[in-house]
């Protein structure tokens, strides 16, 4: 059993001892620090489809209330829907009830700022302190807060999809797409229909009961969607989506049932966003290379950022970034919000599919053709990550061809590759990417630093 404590909220296994699991006593106690750093007057909540999310935001809004704070539940919704709500709502600040991608025996909260943006570094910082002090005030009875239930926000959100410049929902409509959906048994079974049905999409949903029970492992991954490419392969679809369980992550299948690559999904909205507005990207240090080359095309400039969410609208603000976001299939449209927005995503890549006439191989075949290998190592207590860090840096100094990058784990940069390895900030794992020009290449790159990993444990 796991309980991971970071700058951007607190993650953990349901069940087990106090202080190792994620559980009520520590769900009061992270909550109540939260609420104490943002020292306001209303806070959002939204929660994924997960088996254990009623008991998490019951207890999360009872606290909040104990701690004085006027509530807005807007109960099953994804992560951007919650981050926009904070916004809509005037709030000061939201919480979002989701592990993400983890597996169903995982929750976690999310914490946001008043913008409905995850909190920095300092910030989260501040929450742990204030937490690890346990010093906290509560509001007498006749100051005691109140829930308030808004089950409006999904709609204002598929609005706001809508109304963005570059979603052509006529072109769209004009299509006559049909696609093949996999909402994992989570919130996008809730939420998707009705985007698609806004968008004259006729569709059909896979794994679309939101009851937490997901129907395979919840990372949008080549290895965990056979079932949804094995339906596309079978024909009648021009296009499958994948989303994750709070659907901020998204991936593409086209039409003949092969991957459109998780890695290009952002690849191919900038792409099509910097056809209609010139501008510089982002993403972080474990993405794909493409994206540096479809922003040069387009004549602007790409920055890498560290790996998390925070870490990539920070750079993006202060480089002005027009599209941005991370290799997982988070695509950042500033347009809409800076958080991570499947929604956004099938938007922008239907209009650019529509407005270009082409089936989604097509399109696919115009991107440079990089092969990413994405390996993991588990953690034991005994691993020191800094020293394997220290060891990874050592083996490359000498090489004239590498440029060693460290501000997020160690990233090795040569001429036509790159690897990259980094401790993971939600699960006890080192994460292992490389890039090359053949898988055979990536995953030999990525296989020689988990070996020296596995020498040191």
């Amino acid at each position: 059993m796991t309980l991971i404590k970071s700058i951007s909220g607190i993650r953990g296994t349901i069940g087990g001892h106090t202080g190792d699991t994620l559980n009520p006593l520590d769900i009061v106690k992270f909550t109540t620090a939260y609420a104490t750093f943002i020292n306001g007057k209303k806070i959002v909540v939204g929660r994924d489809g997960r088996i254990s999310g009623p008991m998490v935001r019951d207890v999360v809004c009872g606290t909040l209330v104990g701690m004085g704070y006027e509530v807005i539940d807007i109960g099953l919704a994804t992560t951007p829907t919650t981050e926009l709500a904070v916004r809509w709502h005037k709030a000061d600040g939201g919480i979002i009830i989701t592990a993400s991608h983890n597996p169903t025996q995982w929750n976690a909260l999310k914490l946001l700022n008043s913008e409905g943006e995850f909190l920095t570094a300092a910030d989260g910082a501040e929450v742990l302190a204030i937490a690890e002090k346990e010093d906290f005030d509560y509001a007498p009875v006749e100051k005691l807060g109140r829930v308030i239930k808004d089950d409006t926000m999904n709609q204002q959100h598929i609005q706001s999809v809508l109304d963005l410049r570059l979603v052509d929902v006529e072109a769209i409509k004009a299509r006559k797409f049909r696609v093949c959906a996999d909402t994992i048994n989570s919130v996008g079974g809730i939420i998707l229909p009705d985007l698609f049905k806004a968008l004259g999409v006729d569709f059909e949903i896979l794994n679309s009961e939101c009851t937490g029970q997901f129907a395979h492992n919840p990372e949008p991954l080549e290895k965990n969607l056979q079932g949804i490419m094995d339906k596309m392969k079978q024909g009648g679809f021009d296009l499958g989506i994948v989303v994750d369980p709070d659907v901020d992550r998204l991936a593409f299948i086209c039409e003949d049932g092969k991957m459109f690559g998780e890695e290009y999904t952002l690849v191919s909205v900038a792409d099509y966003v910097l056809s209609h507005d010139k501008g510089n990207t982002v993403s972080n240090l474990s993405s794909t290379r493409a994206l540096r080359d479809v922003t040069e095309k387009h004549g602007g400039k790409y920055t890498a950022a560290a790996v998390g969410e925070v870490n990539v609208t920070t750079k993006m603000k202060e480089v002005g970034a027009v599209i941005g976001g991370e290799g997982n299939g988070g695509v950042i449209y500033p347009e809409s919000h800076y958080g991570r927005d499947a929604l956004v995503g099938i938007g922008l890549f239907l209009s650019s599919l529509a407005q270009k006439g082409m089936k989604a191989s097509e399109l696919r075949k115009t991107y440079p053709d990089y092969q990413i290998a994405k390996n993991r190592i588990d953690l034991t207590p005994e691993t020191d990550v800094d020293a394997i860090l220290v060891k990874v840096k050592e083996m490359f100094a000498a090489d004239s061809e590498a440029v060693v990058n460290d501000i997020d784990g160690v990233k090795i940069d040569f001429p036509t590759k790159w690897v990259h390895l980094r401790k993971s900030n939600t699960e006890p794992i080192i994460r292992v990417y490389s890039e090359a020009q053949t898988m055979e290449e990536a995953d030999a790159l990525g296989k020689r630093l988990m070996q020296v990993v596995y020498d040191m444990q």
